[in-house]
């Protein structure tokens, strides 16, 4: 995926704004891999904050909103383009050494989820 569209929402996906998606399960392309701790949804900037900890103690990772391809409200699901693996090899986010809005965190993620071909 272009990095240009890897902070906003796929067309279609996140239809209504006020609707959080905080404690929806997160399914990879391969399963559950956590639980979104923290969201954004502002435009052109928009990400969860997903608590892989019942995988990695205490791990928290950050998926930019282009890597979502579906929420469901009904189910409380958010299903993500990614694999476990590919989730776990992200970047960390370190909440006592990391801010969301870091240049240089943001680079890495970007860096890292653009290799990944569209979906």
């Amino acid at each position: 995926m272009p990095p240009e569209n890897l902070w906003t929402y796929r067309p279609g996906v996140f239809g209504d704004e006020s609707l959080s998606v905080i404690g929806f399960d997160v399914e990879a392309t391969d399963g559950k891999i956590g639980s979104v701790d923290e969201e954004s949804n502002v435009a052109g900037d928009s990400y969860i904050v997903v608590d892989i900890g019942f995988w990695l103690f205490g791990r928290k990772v950050v998926l930019p909103a282009g890597t979502v391809t579906r929420i469901d409200h009904q189910e409380h699901k958010v299903y993500v383009a990614r694999t476990k693996d590919e989730i776990k090899e992200a970047p960390e986010f370190e909440e006592t050494k990391t801010t969301y809005d870091d240049a240089a965190y943001r680079k890495g993620l970007g860096e890292y989820y653009g290799r990944f071909p569209p979906i």
